[in-house]
């Protein structure tokens, strides 16, 4: 058997966790039409937006406007953030697919992010949760610096365990685990992953790294040698926490496809159409991107 799988899950995050960070806000006509041409892509999961309020996320205040305005492909699902009941009530007007709730496994980050304890929040992720299930979507749940926190350093496996358990009590369908800050090592993902996987079906367990260090691809490698197969990225490599200093941007999903076709590993994306829509948003913010893959194409 091989050690790798034959086939990889990539879910784009970029218009959601690769916007939020950006100090020029995009119009909403062009992450519209940014969303329609990774809807061509192939790529069968897009973050389109969150509904968090546009106070403590200004970048992201049209999501109402933007989840309305995409055109949407069959097959393709179409998530959301979702931080309580108010926003899971707009996203749900909005039509999302699937709703994406959220909190961290460090305490201090909890209270930054989302303004509340980790205690306080699983009550109000549990009424969300509940709600969206009566609705009849999916929910995926993120834990934020599971490899560590910018105001705590290392975080223990057991603190990751105890959210993941609560999570997925409340019935959440799949768990994204992640490297918030760009931290991790492929040492400290093998024994993280070690445990949690014990515990936990590695269908469920999707990985979101951060490549601020480097070493994302890295992480990712380790990570399907585990038994993972569904990953988050963002294209051209967008994307940071406002509520994590020095987290740069997540791992670029071009830069991904890239290694993962060169090993042929199927993801069902087509990398022309890939580059296109990583071009496009690249123009709109008017910067080059971190996306390794994406300069060699440029150059």
């Amino acid at each position: 058997m091989s050690r790798w799988p034959a086939n990889v899950t990539i879910k784009e995050v970029g218009p959601r966790d690769g916007l939020q960070n950006e100090a020029t806000p995009i119009a909403t006509a062009d992450k519209i039409a940014w969303i329609n041409l990774l809807s061509e892509t192939g790529l069968s999961y897009i973050e389109v937006t969150s509904f968090v309020h546009p106070k403590w996320i200004p970048q992201l205040a049209d999501a109402a406007e933007v989840a309305a305005g995409i055109r949407r492909k069959a097959g393709v699902t179409y998530a959301a953030l979702v931080p309580n009941e108010k926003g899971l009530e707009r996203a749900l007007a909005a039509g999302v697919d699937e709703v994406g709730v959220f909190m961290s496994a460090s305490e201090t980050h909890n209270q930054k992010n989302i303004n509340k304890s980790i205690a306080a929040t699983f009550p109000v992720l549990e009424d969300v949760v509940k709600t969206a299930k009566q609705a009849g979507k999916t929910v995926r749940g993120y834990v934020s610096t599971v490899f560590g926190c910018p105001y705590e350093g290392r975080i223990s496996v057991d603190q990751v365990l105890m959210v993941a358990d609560r999570l997925f009590a409340m019935g959440v369908d799949e768990l994204s685990l992640g490297d918030t800050i760009g931290v991790a090592t492929p040492k400290q993902v093998e024994e993280v992953l070690a445990i949690v996987l014990r515990r936990f079906p590695a269908a469920r367990i999707a990985m979101h790294f951060h490549d601020t260090r480097g070493t994302a691809l890295a992480n990712i490698l380790v990570s399907m040698e585990m038994g993972i197969t569904t990953f988050d990225s963002s294209l051209g490599g967008l994307g940071g926490c406002p509520y994590a200093p020095g987290a740069s941007g997540n791992v670029a999903t071009d830069d991904l496809v890239y290694m993962l076709h060169g090993m042929g590993i199927e993801t069902g994306i087509n990398v022309e159409r890939l580059t296109k829509a990583a071009l496009f948003i690249r123009d709109k913010i008017d910067r080059p991107l971190p996306s390794r893959y994406l300069q060699t194409v440029s150059s």
